[in-house]
């Protein structure tokens, strides 16, 4: 007998009038690193913001390289200088905006594969999930309350 798994996925979406004070800070420092980054082979620009349980907030860009894969994209760029310079504070919530370079509207943008299972990382070393906030082009965010929802097939031992 086959046997079937089911995984569903629920993202939240939350109106730009219904924005939290917490969630509005992280967008706009998010929209506010997206136009420092380094993207001049793709053109396509990504800011990120992160919110540390100590109240600490700290940002980032996607830094493409011309030898490619070299460059690091925004998520894991504010993840890596914040747990290696804040190793014991857990990260809360992880806002993400992008856009193309000549466009004036915000693209849906996700975590790629690479961010997600750093993000995963984190999730495991502190057992408490971290929430994304993805930027869409009508302003709305769309929030995933952890990054099962966006991986829910995670890699999260060598063991099993």
């Amino acid at each position: 007998m086959k046997k079937k798994i089911e995984i569903t996925v629920s993202l939240e979406v939350i109106q730009k009038s219904e924005w939290s004070k917490e969630d509005r800070s992280l967008i706009e420092r998010a929209i506010h690193a997206v136009e420092h980054a380094h993207a001049p082979y793709s053109n396509f620009m990504v800011g990120t913001a992160l919110l540390l349980d100590n109240g600490q907030i700290f940002s980032a860009n996607n830094q493409e390289n011309v030898s490619f894969p070299v460059g690091i994209c925004a998520e894991r760029a504010v993840l890596s200088y914040a747990m290696g310079n804040f190793p014991n504070n857990r990260p809360v919530k992880l806002a993400v905006v992008a856009k193309r370079r000549s466009d004036s509207t915000w693209a849906t943008v996700t975590p790629c594969g690479l961010c997600r299972q750093t993000i995963n990382e984190y999730e495991v070393k502190f057992g408490h999930p971290i929430e994304i906030l993805m930027l869409n082009p009508g302003e709305e965010i769309l929030k995933a309350s952890g990054i099962d929802q966006l991986l829910p097939f995670r890699f999260n031992d060598l063991n099993s």
